[in-house]
């Protein structure tokens, strides 16, 4: 059964062994004061250390005059604190051939580092530092205001990149989920230093925060150096440690955009809603989601690419949240080429919807799912990630050959369900090109 993560039944202070593996490797979790979460898996064999520190908040936490401070934080925290200047960030931990980065998503922001197993304690003393410490110095926020600017602009000139931000948009629109992780130009440059500085303390809370590491570690140590690195950092003994499930899920919008673009190819993507993130039902469309466009013997680069020659990519994909989801494709194509291969994608998706896959085709979905799963955690990197995921987001861990019966329990029929509910409903439609007249392409998902 999966292991309840949310801390209800664990005791402040205690730890609990959560897994053993048979290679030796054990996951445990204590509970610190204030909800702060500690879970570890021990990984023998090798000599390295993935640490990082996982913070419920993303860019749907904002308010549309917030939109992008989630990831505006995620610069500033490498600024600086009051031990360390932004050279002695990074130098700390490359100077011992360390590795230190971190990303924003829509439901949560991490601060990771990968060093060899001595070097953990630096690992972890830098990175709390910069997630409990940061100065926000005014100086900073304006200069890295033109990094982000940048990145912005670097993203909008990728239409492959923009494509899907704009699908999101259309999709839900005027709510967090629909904006973008970077925000808009005017946001960015409407943020003050005031704004990001509230939105860090209201949000930077011990009990939306989760330590995560992987690979050759002991867990009381671990947890001897979280305490030290936290010593000085405020609790909240009130507030529970809770993953973000469920809310109240945006309605999905099945709109069409067309942006105009000069650009030598059009990139479409075509979807419809999906589903939420532990919606039972989430194993059998991961099958679907695979043997309709998840590799190049799915149904989608078959019938596209190598039987027509339409285009050089196409895949589908699904978006879980806490409340909602998305199922899409996504192609890139000669612009002329536009139509055919939109209708094509419709077509398949009807064919899936009324029981059109075969059963040797979603054995090669269960097998794509199967391989990716257990090549992925073949690092402490993608271990770490999985335990960090599953204590913020999920609520639950599962073992690799839990996950594995899911999807071995997965039978046709589960996948004819979920295909004639998620696949039947209204698609929307974003695309970027080269188009006058975007009737020419909105008319196909009409």
């Amino acid at each position: 059964m999966p292991i309840d993560l949310a801390g209800r039944s664990q005791r402040v202070g205690a730890t609990r062994t959560l897994t053993t593996g048979p290679d030796g490797g054990v996951v445990r979790r204590t509970l610190l004061p204030g909800g702060l979460r500690v879970i570890s898996e021990s990984v023998p064999g090798v000599r390295s250390v993935a640490f990082g520190i996982w913070v419920g908040v993303g860019s749907r936490d904002e308010a549309p005059s917030l939109s992008g401070a989630s990831h505006y934080l995620e610069h500033l925290l490498f600024k600086g604190t009051s031990r360390r200047d932004a050279l002695a960030i990074s130098a700390e931990l490359e100077g011992v051939g360390g590795e230190l980065n971190a990303f924003t998503a829509k439901e949560y922001t991490c601060y990771y580092a990968r060093v060899l197993d001595n070097d953990l304690p630096l690992a972890v003393d830098v990175i709390s530092d910069m997630v409990t410490g940061s100065l926000l110095a005014t100086a900073d926020v304006d200069n890295e205001r033109g990094v982000i600017l940048e990145e912005i602009a670097m993203h909008d000139d990728d239409p492959g990149d923009a494509v899907h931000d704009n699908f999101a948009e259309i999709v839900w629109p005027g709510t967090s989920l629909g904006r973008p992780v970077l925000g808009s130009t005017e946001s960015i440059e409407s943020l003050s230093r005031g704004a990001i500085a509230g939105y860090y303390r209201r949000r930077y809370r011990t009990p939306s925060l989760v330590i995560a590491a992987a690979g050759n570690l002991e867990h009381a140590a671990l947890v001897r150096l979280v305490r030290k690195a936290f010593a000085g950092v405020a609790v909240d003994d009130d507030a529970p440690a809770l993953p973000r499930i469920g809310g109240r899920a945006p309605r999905f919008t099945a709109a069409t955009s067309v942006v105009r673009r000069p650009t030598e190819q059009a990139n479409l993507v075509i979807g419809t809603g999906g589903l939420a993130r532990l919606d039972d039902r989430r194993f059998a469309l991961g099958v679907l989601n695979a043997a309709l466009g998840g590799g190049m013997s799915s149904r989608l680069f078959q019938e596209i690419r190598e039987k027509r020659g339409l285009a050089y990519s196409v895949f589908s994909f699904v978006s879980h949240y806490a409340d909602t989801g998305l199922f899409g494709v996504y192609a890139g194509c000669h612009p002329k080429r536009a139509v055919d291969v939109l209708e094509l994608c419709r077509e398949q998706l009807a064919i899936a919807a009324t029981g059109g896959l075969d059963a040797e085709e979603l054995e090669r979905g269960k097998g794509q799912l199967r391989g990716g799963l257990v090549l992925g955690l073949e690092d402490t990197g993608s271990r770490m990630s999985r335990l960090g995921k599953s204590e913020l987001v999920y609520g639950e861990l599962m073992t690799v050959d839990e996950i594995l019966g899911h999807i071995d329990a997965v039978t046709p029929d589960d996948v004819q369900a979920v295909a004639h509910e998620v696949l039947r409903g209204p698609l929307a439609l974003a695309a970027i090109g080269p188009y006058d007249d975007e009737q020419t392409l909105t008319r196909t998902v009409a």
